[in-house]
């Protein structure tokens, strides 16, 4: 018999104790029987932590994708009929989805001191569509110096009462998004002001609503391969709405005048769509972390807005990037 020193350390004696020793792990011959030791009592905290499976909604999905396109239809055609002296009416349609955008993202996140964070969203709204559509010059920088200003205004705000005050680190994100957001969308005007920028509003914006119709028609249809049990979304879609996304942009930059071509309008589309798609999908998943905390939003329908809302604010500023530095 081969001494401790001589045995194989991979040999089966040495499994066998392995096996032994380890708690809770039933032999094969206990598996075979259907007597699994430990392994077959069910512990209750691994039966309650149980992960739910949130099922996709067809309705809701296709619900969503219609107020994207809507949503994309309106602000490519508010565009083209703004001119030099006619901008007011497209500040008035900008300055109503601000408005919606404050509304969703208050009622769905409910950071600290919510009243006095709309007020100031409000305001950072209208100075920023105001000063886009009657400015002397195309400046960014304004617009960002009330945008910062307002994110100032809102953390005093939350450091008044002391219930609001422990809050502020978890929430400084949502109220950041909420102000810079809501100023956001104030650069679509501000690009129609730019020589392409009419143009490059039409790709960028028609190219993200397509990109997030056609991925919730995807989820309606076939939501495979899940993204995460939590959240009702599923992977073709998003893949889907990216790729046709950016060929449409293509097919735009074919028939636009120049500087486009289909290769200026394919990666003016790639990032517009990509953006766009990562954006609504990264609501879904800050909506499923909101639920595991057991903060369920006070309105229903806040949340579901939210996904398109947040990607055409993204790709307002993604659009003025390219415009001033891949166009021009």
């Amino acid at each position: 018999m081969p001494q401790d020193g001589e045995r194989d350390p991979w040999g089966p004696d040495r499994s066998r104790e392995i096996a032994k020793s380890a708690p809770g792990r039933a032999t094969f011959a206990e598996r075979s029987s259907g007597h699994g030791g430990d392994a077959d009592r069910e512990d209750p905290e691994l039966v309650e932590d149980e992960i739910e499976v949130v099922a996709v909604r067809r309705s809701l999905s296709l619900a969503i994708a219609g107020f994207a396109g809507l949503l994309a239809f309106g602000l490519v055609v508010g565009a083209q009929t703004t001119g030099p002296d006619a901008r007011t009416s497209y500040a008035a349609v900008i300055f109503g989805i601000q408005a919606l955008f404050l509304f969703a993202w208050m009622t769905a996140t409910r950071p600290p001191a919510a009243p006095v964070i709309t007020g100031i969203g409000a305001v950072v709204g209208l100075l920023t569509v105001y000063i886009a559509a009657t400015s002397a010059s195309v400046s960014l920088l304004s617009l960002f110096w009330v945008a910062l200003a307002g994110l100032f205004a809102a953390v005093v705000a939350q450091l008044v009462r002391a219930g609001d005050r422990h809050r502020i680190r978890e929430s400084f994100g949502n109220t950041a998004a909420v102000v810079f957001g809501v100023a956001a969308f104030a650069m679509l005007v501000l690009l129609t002001r730019k020589p392409t920028g009419t143009q490059s509003l039409l790709v960028c914006v028609s190219t993200a609503g397509l990109a997030v119709l056609l991925a919730r028609l995807a989820d309606a249809v076939y939501p495979k391969p899940r993204l995460a049990p939590q959240v009702p979304r599923g992977g073709i879609g998003v893949v889907l709405g990216a790729m046709v996304g950016t060929l449409g942009a293509s097919a735009l930059g074919s028939v636009l005048v120049l500087p486009f071509t289909p290769a200026k309008g394919a990666v003016l589309g790639l990032v517009a769509a990509g953006v766009a798609v990562v954006a609504d999908l990264g609501v879904n998943y800050s909506e499923a972390a909101r639920e595991e905390d057991t903060e369920t939003p006070t309105f229903w329908v806040a949340r579901h807005l939210q996904g398109p809302l947040a990607a055409f604010a993204v790709v307002a500023p993604v659009a003025y990037a390219m415009t001033t530095f891949y166009l021009t």
